[in-house]
């Protein structure tokens, strides 16, 4: 059966809560029978200290502009990927709240549960969005990805 659905891109950075039902319903598609997702959330703890919640800042047609760069690399690499949806949440995140929500629809599982994996990691990585940690002694950490392009091994930035 031919798919006449054209593949679609879905990318919010907002300080809006978010929703896993949102973001896959936005990918479901009658040619693809796997939807995976991965929902990011707050936690209530970093190397002994309790987390209180997260704030995010970012310079938004920057971020955008960078997780475009990522559903290219995902639509090149995986090209069965047919539906994407990236949400990133700005400002405060209590504990157990999403921050970010990946959504990617495929034909079969193996596609879109790699090209989830790679999102995740190549967000973390590449774009800029920028954490703070609040924790409960009224203190606070800007933390940087370990995983950011920009940090180099010898420690300098």
């Amino acid at each position: 059966m031919e798919d006449s659905e054209e593949p679609q891109d879905f990318i919010r950075v907002s300080s809006g809560k978010l929703s896993a039902d949102e973001v896959s319903e936005l990918v479901v598609s009658p040619s693809c029978g796997a939807v995976s997702l991965f929902i990011g959330t707050t936690r209530n703890n970093f190397e002994g200290k309790k987390v209180v919640s997260l704030e995010y800042e970012a310079y938004v047609p920057m971020a955008e502009m960078e997780i475009k760069k990522i559903l290219s690399d995902i639509r090149q690499k995986w090209p069965t990927v047919k539906h994407i949806a990236v949400h990133h949440r700005l400002g405060l995140v209590p504990v157990t709240e999403a921050s970010v929500a990946i959504a990617i629809s495929s034909p079969h599982r193996n596609d879109s549960l790699d090209a989830v994996k790679y999102c995740i990691n190549a967000l973390k990585a590449t774009v800029p969005i920028w954490k703070k940690e609040m924790y409960e002694e009224d203190d606070y950490t800007w933390k940087e990805n370990k995983e950011c392009f920009w940090k180099k091994e010898d420690g300098i930035k």
